[in-house]
């Protein structure tokens, strides 16, 4: 009688535990799945502006891949406005950049483009994939298409110099303020695909100065 007993008991505990996870799963398949989106997205006027990195007055971008070694590339909003290019000249591995002065150069039907460097310290490494397929900076800014990685002796003074984080959307929206502000009709072509900036801003506008409106953004 006794086995009986026990026996009894431990088949309900086994049919209440049955039901508990039936019912949970139930539960957890008619809630909607959470959308998934990359760490430290951000979009700030149409223009990705990840929170994962630091930011150059001059549209650059750089981040701290381990101490004294920093990875550096060009934002959204520069890639768009530097649209097609066609090649990139990178400064050597050995190369010392100085933070705020021009250190690298590309090229877009036939004119030339320059940017500052946001950080100073002797360059490591480029990006041969970028030399090779410039459309990287475009398609993968923060990606792929990072352009070099620097040695910084001193990061800690040069980081200092960089857009505080708490600026870094002010400043964007100043930026694309600044740009409607030069060429109005550029609004119609950052807002081209949902609010998202076309590949190249100034391809549909052959009346855009190109060389002097990078310029103006990228403090060359």
């Amino acid at each position: 009688m006794t086995v009986i007993l026990v026996l009894c008991t431990f088949l309900v505990f086994i049919g209440i535990d049955l039901w508990l996870n039936r019912k949970k799963a139930i539960t957890v398949a008619a809630e909607p799945a959470a959308a998934k989106s990359p760490a430290g997205e951000n979009y700030i006027e149409g223009f990705l502006v990840p929170s994962t990195v630091r930011y150059h007055a001059g549209h650059s971008w750089l981040h701290r891949e381990r101490k004294n070694v920093i990875r550096v590339g060009m934002d959204e909003f520069a890639a768009a406005l530097a649209g097609r290019v066609e090649k990139f000249e990178l400064p050597k591995p050995g190369h010392w950049v100085r933070q705020g002065q021009k250190a690298w150069s590309f090229l877009r039907a036939g004119e030339k483009g320059e940017m500052v460097s946001p950080i100073e310290g002797e360059i490591v490494e480029i990006n041969q994939e970028v030399m090779e397929n410039p459309s990287l900076v475009r398609q993968d800014p923060y990606g792929k298409g990072w352009l070099f990685t620097v040695f910084a002796p001193d990061e800690e003074s040069t980081l200092r110099n960089v857009l505080p984080q708490n600026l870094v959307s002010e400043w964007m929206r100043s930026s694309v303020e600044k740009l409607y502000g030069l060429q109005p009709e550029l609004a119609g072509v950052v807002a081209a695909d949902g609010g998202r900036p076309a590949e190249d801003l100034c391809a549909a506008l052959p009346n855009v100065n190109w060389k002097e409106v990078t310029r103006k953004f990228f403090l060359t």
